[in-house]
């Protein structure tokens, strides 16, 4: 996730910038440089700094973890660590540990380093039981859905609203005295992606689906019918089409869901107790 955020944010940075900060920051399997020791065996020097032996060794094991469109090779190895130091070389020549996006990228990796280390053995004492699942699931069912979506601006004006709400009760008007029209209305009238397909939204678990889309489903059989909703995403008509029994769940995908409530918990937790601590002046009036 951290790599895929990088790679967004340094599209549009100057490739040398890109190059030495994939070098710096980026998660890669290259080791960190180890302090050289007395005795150390030298495998190479570049510009008269020294790769050791040590620092090679664990850069080549760490390669073999991960699956390459390359064979993973001893000289490969050596070459990347040497590419490394030439590229670090020449970031700190042009002053590049002084650049104010490498620094705050440095400050984002420093965060993530930081909570991290702070939280690494409370979240390895997380666990998530059956039972747990199946109480989960109980409250909070895997709907498959249709639906009719009328959208808005994040901060419609009153009139743009208006308008898509009375839109809205038109064709829920319609739905309501003939069900079966419901597909052909959401291909007609819906601006969701899904409309072509009328409105099927397929099964979704509780997580991916806006909370007042779920909580206007929530504890519905099929074929029931929601009144009209506002969510961020505009006004929605939503139809529910089926329910998932617990058999037929992708159980390790709630155990999942279950455990990152709990790390999420854990989290804000950590940031609640560290705020407490911290002097945190907040201007609202400049937002």
């Amino acid at each position: 996730m951290m790599t895929k955020r990088f790679l967004n944010l340094f599209s549009y940075v100057p490739v040398i910038c890109f190059l030495v900060l994939f070098a710096l920051l980026m998660e890669t399997t290259i080791a960190a440089p180890a302090k050289e020791k007395k005795g150390d065996t030298i495998v190479a020097t570049v510009d008269g700094v020294k790769i050791t032996k040590e620092e090679f060794d664990q850069a080549y094991q760490q390669a073999q973890l991960f699956l390459s469109a390359e064979k993973v090779t001893r000289e490969k190895i050596l070459n990347d660590l040497i590419n490394r130091r030439i590229g670090i070389a020449r970031a700190y020549k042009n002053k590049l540990d002084k650049d104010n996006l490498v620094l705050s990228k440095l400050e984002d990796v420093l965060f993530h380093a930081q909570v991290s280390k702070d939280l690494e053995d409370k979240l390895k004492t997380i666990t998530v039981s059956d039972d747990e699942v199946k109480k989960y699931y109980e409250e909070n069912k895997e709907y498959r859905t249709a639906q009719i979506l009328f959208r808005v601006h994040t901060n419609p004006s009153e009139a743009e609203f208006s308008a898509a709400l009375k839109q809205a009760l038109d064709v829920y008007e319609i739905v309501k005295k003939d069900p079966d029209k419901f597909a052909e209305m959401a291909n007609k009238y819906s601006q969701a992606s899904t409309a072509p397909t009328g409105g099927d939204m397929g099964f979704q678990p509780p997580p991916r689906l806006a909370p007042p889309y779920f909580e206007a489903i929530k504890g519905k059989q099929p074929d029931f019918i929601t009144a009209p909703f506002r969510s961020a995403f505009g006004v929605h008509i939503v139809k529910v089409l089926g329910v998932k029994t617990f058999d037929q769940i992708n159980q390790d995908l709630y155990k999942k869901i279950i455990y990152d409530t709990k790390r999420d918990k854990i989290i804000a937790n950590y940031f609640a107790d560290a705020r407490s601590k911290a002097n945190v002046k907040v201007m609202k009036e400049n937002l």
